[in-house]
């Protein structure tokens, strides 16, 4: 077969020159690079999956509930429970992963000749959906300690009047929280320079030290808050997302969704796990403790450590991040260099993963030290 390449294809403009989204999986003992939740779910969720995708099943020559009715109910009422502000059933939409949901949101809201603004580092599939979606990408200003230089990012609202307006809290990679005030003061200026989107993505807020920003809603129909259950329900393989928002964006998204977009099978098993929420919050809570450890054990053996209120931590500082990464790994341990200059990020494991884990940067730290 002829040697053909992506560019080498007539693919669209913005994606020449790109690479796919993805981390390495490498067979190593300790595998810390995708901030999984590290512990399976527990049998008597598996057992009642089992129960309500049998009972799916019956039904797989149906269409599956287009408007997935029950389980957004069911959604609407674990943030209610979990935030102590009211949301129903007309204020949440859910897809196949937050991936899909972004994906919505810039079909609806971004698209050909219109603008997203994210503040990086921070999640990159936000700008690769941007590109994915014909919406032009702009990348916005955080200060050193990677917190969001809120007025240089008024400042690049103001100039770019972007459509959509990213916010990540708490951060992907570095891990800290954006306070309520910023995300304000982000939003006014969003709807002052126009009316644009803003979407605060949750995907991690389950383990943070603060509260969702849910509350912010109220009376802010160009606001969204993403989620997914990939993280606190430790169902990443199950790819459920989904947003909550004034009833208006649930119908627009609804514009551009494909037809019967979540299958019966997701539907039950996400079902099945939203009966299970306090089993499953309590894993939460023991991989905050671990998270807070790494962070103090870190600091201790001499590293540099962000604010953490995700399930991973970012610790450095280092001269070359990259010779750091493959110190680590020989050490059997696989984090994630996501080319942040001078940072490496570490997912919370289990009390054992995260044991080999601090053993091997403490190892790290005195060759160094010996080296220098």
């Amino acid at each position: 077969m002829t040697d053909v390449r992506i560019d080498d294809l007539p693919v669209r403009d913005e994606l020449r020159g790109k690479s796919p989204y993805g981390a390495p999986q490498l067979d190593v003992p300790v595998r810390l690079n995708t901030n999984e939740n590290p512990y399976p779910l527990p049998e008597p969720l598996v057992e009642r999956i089992a129960e309500r995708v049998r009972e799916a099943a019956r039904d797989l020559n149906r269409y599956p509930d287009r408007d997935a009715v029950e389980l957004r109910t069911r959604l609407a009422e674990y943030l209610t429970d979990t935030s102590g502000y009211e949301v129903g059933l007309g204020n949440v939409w859910a897809a196949n992963g937050s991936n899909e949901v972004i994906q919505q949101l810039l079909q609806t809201f971004g698209g050909p000749g219109r603008t997203a603004i994210g503040f990086e580092p921070s999640y990159s599939m936000h700008g690769l959906i941007a590109r994915g979606t014909g919406t032009g990408w702009i990348s916005g200003p955080r200060h050193e300690d990677f917190t969001i230089d809120v007025p240089a990012a008024e400042k690049a609202i103001a100039e770019h009047r972007p459509d959509v307006v990213f916010i990540t809290t708490p951060n992907n990679p570095t891990g800290n929280a954006v306070p309520a005030g910023t995300v304000l003061a982000l939003y006014e200026a969003a709807q002052a320079a126009k009316p644009s989107m803003v979407v605060v993505d949750e995907a991690y807020i389950e383990f943070s030290h603060g509260a969702s920003l849910l509350p912010l809603l109220d009376g802010r129909p160009n606001l969204v808050i993403s989620r997914t259950m990939s993280k606190a329900f430790g169902a990443a393989g199950l790819r459920l997302g989904y947003l909550a928002a004034h009833p208006a964006v649930v119908d627009a998204v609804q514009l551009v969704r494909l037809p019967y977009h979540l299958s019966a099978v997701t539907q039950a098993t996400a079902l099945a796990a939203l009966e299970h929420t306090g089993t499953l919050l309590k894993y939460v809570e023991q991989l905050k403790t671990e998270r807070d450890r790494l962070v103090a054990e870190l600091r201790a053996a001499g590293y540099e450590v962000t604010e953490s209120d995700a399930n991973f931590v970012q610790f450095g500082r280092f001269e070359d991040s990259q010779a750091a990464w493959r110190k680590i790994l020989d050490r059997g341990v696989l984090v994630r260099d996501n080319g942040v200059p001078g940072w490496l990020r570490v997912t919370a494991g289990t009390p054992e993963e995260n044991d080999a884990f601090l053993d091997a940067v403490r190892g790290l730290k005195k060759e160094q030290e010996q080296s220098g």
